[in-house]
């Protein structure tokens, strides 16, 4: 097989060929790889920003679509030959560790699911087979960003009908708020980002107001648009501390509610004014968007179909595995929304 493996953090990625396919163990599925995303999880895991990493060498990404090769004992949610939806949240089935390896004198580890990679050995439960006639490239959208994007609005927050919402970071989990978040009918609908190019993809997917977050405050911007109240929700997925200081300080005092996707590097800190919680405003992380794979993958599959989502937009640029460390890069510089690494 041949994968994109992580050595040393803070390094590119090396492309790695002939490394050998172990044998598979009870709730483990072999899968050939066709297409696989790309999250902000990987550029902090390529990056050093989750801490020391005492896996080295492995392999990374945790969106992906593909083909069943082969299953492991007790394993019946899936059968050779079934596309499949692979993906980091953990849904129905067993639960299995990744697959180590062998290549020359070394290990190279993964976890229960990884997706930069050619072939890839995935637990039961990171498996959900790819909905009938749902468009493959797409698909990868489905093993992180949909669930976690979507999940935020329609899973945890529950937005009412006819409030003020703000969505910060316009990448692909962003971007899949602001689509769901759309079809509560707010009455104002407010994107904030550092990139022109995701501004003006958010202004076609609905958003009423948009703020770029390099030339301006937001926070006071916001409050100007709401009339100095602030909004009724706010949801972060911007990637750093700033991002989620801004989001909760843009809601409103006496109920108004800020949930963050994004997880800055370990070692930094948010800091909140502690008054404001006493007055009524409240925060919280969401894991996932809180979805349930199994159930909500086909719901979602289904607002795709209806013409509820508008998901062609959300892949920025393809590229080729070989290609990975500039997918990475752009990425991090925030110029794309989600890249399709085409296997």
């Amino acid at each position: 097989m041949k994968a994109a493996v992580l050595f040393n953090t803070g390094e590119p990625l090396q492309i790695i060929d002939g490394i050998k396919v172990p044998a598979l163990t009870k709730g483990q599925v072999h899968v050939k790889v066709i297409y696989s995303g790309l999250c902000h999880s990987q550029v902090m895991e390529v990056k050093g920003g989750r801490g020391e990493d005492k896996y080295l060498p492995h392999l990374l990404g945790h969106e992906g679509v593909g083909i069943v090769e082969s299953i492991g004992e007790g394993v019946t949610k899936v059968q050779p030959g079934d596309k499949v939806i692979i993906g980091w949240i953990k849904g129905e089935g067993l639960d299995a560790p990744g697959g180590k390896y062998p290549h020359q004198d070394y290990l190279i580890n993964s976890g229960s699911a990884t997706t930069l990679t050619n072939q890839t050995i995935v637990a039961e439960n990171r498996l959900v087979k790819l909905p009938s006639g749902f468009p493959e490239k797409l698909a990868i959208l489905l093993g992180c960003a949909l669930p976690t994007g979507l999940g935020l609005v329609l899973n945890e927050l529950k937005p009412e009908k006819h409030k003020t919402i703000a969505i910060f970071g316009l990448g692909g989990i962003g971007v899949s708020a602001l689509l769901a978040a759309k079809l509560s009918n707010p009455t104002s609908l407010i994107a904030i980002d550092v990139n022109e190019d995701k501004l003006k993809l958010a202004k076609q997917f609905g958003a009423t107001h948009c703020i770029n977050s390099s030339t301006c405050d937001p926070v006071q911007e916001i409050y100007r648009l709401t009339e100095q109240t602030g909004v009724d929700y706010s949801l972060e997925a911007g990637g750093t501390t700033t991002t989620i200081e801004q989001a909760f300080e843009s809601v409103r005092d006496g109920g108004g509610q800020c949930i963050f996707a994004s997880h800055p590097s370990n070692e930094l800190k948010i800091q909140l004014e502690p008054h404001a919680f006493h007055r009524g405003k409240s925060i919280r992380g969401s894991w996932g968007g809180g979805s349930q794979p199994d159930k909500d993958i086909p719901l979602f599959a289904d607002m795709y179909f209806k013409g509820d989502l508008n998901l062609e937009p959300l892949i920025s640029k393809e590229y080729t595995l070989d290609n990975i460390n500039e997918a990475i890069e752009d990425l991090e510089n925030k110029k794309i929304v989600r890249a399709l690494i085409v296997i």
